[in-house]
């Protein structure tokens, strides 16, 4: 099993707008693999491929039904509110309340160029904004009031002089997401 090292806050990759995927192929399938075996390894729920260093407009997730991948994602639909408390890998040891909507449509394709429709509410609709906001260079930190914002960026910068957990390969590091396995990241 090999994987990729997850990328973190600071890294300028996590700022950039991921491309649509053009092509279907035996490199696309052995990325999402990989990136699955990352997001296992990681402790996470959902890994979007910048967060891997690959600006392409795809995730995996698995919130207990099994490995999942979904390319060119679109929301479109949303409705509700739900706050929640979020984390990210790339963002290590860190979490903070996040409103969102409750409830989402998405839309895009699977690995065998099957279109893909379905709804997610609470935490599963909280994977999907989330990881797609990964794909627009968009960070959970972005999500914060600037007061908040600033006193994350501390806390950040002193966990980083402090020496954080690892969220990369074999790091094996918990972090609180919520839901059904709270010891795992979106």
């Amino acid at each position: 099993m090999s994987t990729f090292a997850v990328r973190l806050f600071g890294d300028p990759v996590l700022r950039q707008r991921a491309a649509e995927v053009e092509e279907l192929d035996g490199d696309l399938a052995r990325l999402a693999s990989t990136m699955i075996d990352t997001m296992y390894e990681a402790i996470g729920l959902g890994l979007a491929a910048p967060q891997v260093g690959v600006l392409k407009r795809m995730y995996v997730y698995d919130l207990g039904e099994g490995p999942q991948v979904l390319i060119n994602p679109e929301i479109v639909e949303s409705s509700g509110a739900w706050t929640y408390d979020e984390g990210c890998l790339s963002l290590p040891g860190m979490q903070f309340e996040i409103v969102r909507p409750k409830l989402v449509t998405v839309q895009g394709i699977d690995l065998d160029a099957n279109e893909v429709v379905f709804e997610g509410d609470e935490l599963m609709g909280r994977l999907i904004q989330h990881e797609i906001d990964h794909l627009d260079g968009t960070l959970l930190i972005e999500r914060l009031d600037p007061d908040r914002r600033k006193e994350a960026l501390r806390e950040w910068r002193r966990a980083q002089l402090e020496g954080p957990p690892s969220m990369g390969p074999s790091s094996g590091a918990p972090a609180v997401v919520g839901g059904s396995d709270r010891s795992r990241h979106l």
